[in-house]
């Protein structure tokens, strides 16, 4: 009898937590979020099908999900395996033209398909594509020193609007193409926050392997301004491999996304948690 209400219990916090879901659905219904999926949330296929999940679950609901994904680890194992070795500049990897082949064979191919298939297998309708597809991201040349890795000088966004349309979930490799055809590596924080503000995104989420922003307490702030983000980064509190993430951001809000959350991709569920909930997922960094 005790597991019984132990059951009926569990169904009640679930129908509880469906219902308290409803203003969170009405306000997100229609709205485009960009997902920046990488780090450790790619890492198992454990997660890679829960995350899966989420995302067919977001456009059931109305959102419009639009995913870019990264795929360092995958690269850098692929270039291992080659025996194509790499030139550092102050630590950033030189991506000559041997690298860059490998860099669209293991980003357009392995990694893209890999996220459309699991979408797909959870009843999604998703399509792969690469920033060089349909004139999505035009690039400049980031740095002559580093070779073929571009900064987005150009978004168009027809190609992904016919998408949403179709109630088809995009699955952007972060590659653009220079004025040229040459092709060029963008990092995949930068190719989202591009796309999002070309797209006026409702929100833009950085999934890391962190929880959030730090305060100089070591507590992650649950709600930042964008002058304090600045703040704290004058100050020395923002750091590392934080800093690119805010800088993100920044560029992303200034480019009129309405908010973006850095948030824990390896905590389960964390889009819909961050979502569909009161207490959110991670940091929200608004004007």
């Amino acid at each position: 009898m005790k597991k019984q209400n132990a059951m009926k219990s569990d169904w009640i916090a679930t129908a509880s937590t469906l219902s308290k879901a409803l203003p969170y659905l009405q306000r997100y219904d229609d709205a485009i979020v960009v997902i920046k999926f990488g780090g450790h949330a790619m890492g198992s296929d454990e997660a890679m099908e829960s995350f899966a999940r989420d995302i067919v679950l977001l456009r059931q609901v109305g959102v419009n999900p639009v995913i870019v994904h990264g795929g360092g680890p995958m690269i850098n194992e692929m270039l291992d395996k080659l025996s194509i070795q790499s030139d550092f500049v102050n630590g950033k990897r030189v991506t000559d033209q041997a690298t860059v082949e490998v860099v669209e064979m293991v980003l357009s191919g392995r990694v893209n398909k890999k996220i459309v298939q699991a979408i797909n297998a959870q009843g999604g309708k998703a399509v792969g594509l690469s920033g060089k597809d349909a004139g999505l991201i035009t690039c400049t040349q980031t740095n002559p020193d580093l070779g073929f890795v571009g900064t987005p000088s150009e978004i168009d966004t027809s190609v992904l609007h016919t998408l949403f349309e179709a109630g088809t979930i995009p699955v952007i490799a972060p590659l653009g193409a220079g004025a040229n055809g040459e092709t060029f590596n963008i990092n995949g924080d930068t190719a989202a926050g591009a796309i999002a503000a070309a797209l006026k995104a409702d929100r833009l989420l950085l999934l890391t392997d962190v929880a959030g922003v730090k305060d100089a307490n070591g507590e992650i702030v649950t709600d930042i301004t964008a002058d304090q983000i600045r703040e704290l980064t004058n100050e020395g509190v923002i750091a590392g491999g934080m800093i690119p993430k805010t800088e993100t951001a920044l560029a992303a809000i200034e480019g009129g996304v309405r908010a973006v959350v850095i948030l824990d991709g390896r905590a389960p569920n964390a889009c819909l948690l961050e979502l569909f909930t009161d207490h959110g997922a991670g940091s929200i960094i608004r004007h």
